[in-house]
């Protein structure tokens, strides 16, 4: 269970998140959407704490860090909430001096200690896992976008986390690339990955959410089942917000 208790982030004086409150459950596929600069990415790398609330509460299992104004966090302490986690970026972040198989080894080696036998032979069933096996010496400039991101999304389960973090997975894909990239996230979700995912893209929120929860001005507007959110919104902001998403993503 990873629980956000009133959660508030400022950046100068600007309230990026307003005292947000959320669950979210294990095996449970989350969708955050909402226009742009509505606090999704915020919300999501405050999860894993690449952003450090300045008041609230982040728990993951029984790890919980307390935030409030003046205290500084011990570096320890956010550590314990990184290491349950995995971050899949919008653009890869892949290193370009590393082949697919060495990137997902990268962190085993480094970060856990693993040995390297270990490390590329979970590297490899990992690649196997979201069908890049064929590619794992193949250098990232010589890959295709979805490629990339699967190999990405690899990297990110090596050590195994409690919860996978997508930030806009999809939206630097083609349509026919992020295609690829969705029915991994969506075989990860059969499987009972924990997965929270900032996204635009309402065929994959559609596809693999369990939750969705649509954000506006750093608020949460509306929360339920994709099905819910897409189809029967309770709110009218809700219903403008999905029906002009729609109609772009049918263009």
């Amino acid at each position: 269970m990873i629980t956000l208790s009133n959660i508030v982030k400022r950046f100068g004086e600007a309230t990026i998140l307003n005292d947000i409150s959320l669950s979210f459950p294990e095996g449970s596929v989350t969708a955050l959407v909402g226009p742009s600069g509505g606090g999704k990415s915020t919300l999501l790398r405050s999860i894993n704490l690449l952003e450090l609330p300045n008041s609230g509460a982040v728990q993951i299992g029984d790890t919980r860090v307390e935030f409030s104004p003046g205290r500084k966090v011990p570096f320890s302490e956010v550590q314990k909430i990184r290491c349950q986690t995995g971050m899949v970026f919008q653009n890869f972040q892949l290193f370009p001096h590393r082949t697919a198989i060495e990137n997902v080894m990268e962190g085993l080696i480094t970060v856990q200690k693993w040995s390297r036998d270990k490390a590329r032979a979970r590297a490899a069933e990992l690649l196997d896992k979201v069908g890049m096996a064929h590619k794992e010496d193949a250098w990232p400039a010589n890959l295709s976008g979805g490629q990339q991101q699967r190999v990405a999304i690899a990297r990110a389960l090596a050590p195994s986390p409690k919860v996978l973090l997508c930030d806009e997975p999809t939206s630097a894909l083609d349509p026919e690339l992020a295609g690829e990239v969705v029915d991994v996230l969506g075989q990860l979700a059969s499987e009972g990955t924990t997965m929270v995912m900032a996204t635009h893209d309402l065929r994959l929120a559609s596809k693999i959410a369990n939750q969705v929860v649509f954000l506006e001005a750093g608020q949460v507007v509306e929360t339920g089942s994709a099905d819910e959110i897409f189809r029967t919104p309770q709110r009218d902001r809700t219903r403008r917000f999905v029906s002009s998403i729609s109609a772009a993503q049918t263009v």
